[in-house]
């Protein structure tokens, strides 16, 4: 297993790294959005049992709201929509007892919608525009940085550390400590890395806006995990092998990134809207 993880991502890691830093905005945009469309097609695996016309139906209006999304830009899509991570919030907090009420074919499709398409757009945003006074590919990797510590921070701390559960009927083996650790880790990180780069962004600011995405990249690790859980899967898919899923990739991501984009615009941080 460590074997095929260590490959796939060694396969995957130079495509990422060129497209981060050789492709302008639209190109970047198509091979994202290669990457999201393979996890809404895993997605719609999750929605239900779904014929598989059904289930390309719905990738394709996935497909086409980020399209419009990137024709349009409008601000809302940046600054508003990633407020509905508040609504998962309180679905994982809730789970198992509010499950009847999302765990449907309308409810599923519809937080699919916003699931990918304000990630997709967050990301395709940054790597274009930039963000904090960094040029786009050097700010996706600084934010990208910030959820990668945190995921290292909440796994030494957790095995060193963990004693109390953060949420139990989701996600077992997380614990507060390792969230504790993992945002200290994180916030060091966002704190040091302006030492040598070129970061236009008051400390405190930027301390907040780094803390806003950890947790949102905690939140959608566990929203994803909940999901399913609740279909009774261990991955969203097998295309990479040793990792899962795509979706099992980018977890985290799908709240981190449209979260850090729109806390940069409401502290006023460059960048923002």
């Amino acid at each position: 297993m460590l074997k095929l993880r260590v490959i796939t991502a060694l396969v995957l890691l130079p495509i990422v790294l060129a497209a981060l830093f050789l492709l302008e905005r639209t190109a970047f945009a198509w091979v994202a959005g290669v990457f999201f469309l393979i996890a809404g097609w895993e997605w719609s695996a999750l929605m239900g049992r779904l014929a598989t016309p059904t289930r390309l139906l719905w990738v394709a209006s996935l497909g086409l709201l980020c399209l419009l999304a990137e024709w349009l830009r409008p601000q809302w899509l940046y600054t508003l929509l990633p407020l509905w991570w508040l609504l998962a919030l309180v679905m994982v907090v809730t789970y198992p007892a509010t499950a009847a009420r999302w765990a449907r074919l309308p409810v599923m499709m519809l937080l699919g919608w916003l699931l990918l398409v304000p990630s997709w757009a967050a990301v395709v945003h940054i790597q274009s525009a930039g963000v904090l006074g960094l040029p786009g590919a050097w700010a996706l990797l600084f934010i990208l940085v910030w959820v990668w510590a945190a995921d290292t921070g909440a796994y030494f701390a957790g095995r060193a550390f963990g004693r109390h559960k953060l949420a139990p009927s989701v996600s077992p083996g997380k614990t507060l400590e390792g969230l504790v650790g993992g945002v200290i880790l994180a916030l060091a990180v966002a704190a040091l890395v302006p030492i040598w780069a070129p970061v236009s962004a008051a400390l405190p600011l930027l301390l907040i806006a780094a803390a806003l995405t950890v947790l949102a990249s905690v939140l959608g690790d566990l929203f994803e995990s909940m999901v399913k859980r609740q279909r009774g899967v261990k991955d969203s898919g097998t295309i990479l092998p040793g990792h899962g899923g795509m979706l099992d990739r980018i977890d985290s991501v799908t709240a981190a990134l449209p979260v850090a984009l729109a806390a940069i615009s409401w502290l006023g941080l460059p960048g923002g809207f």
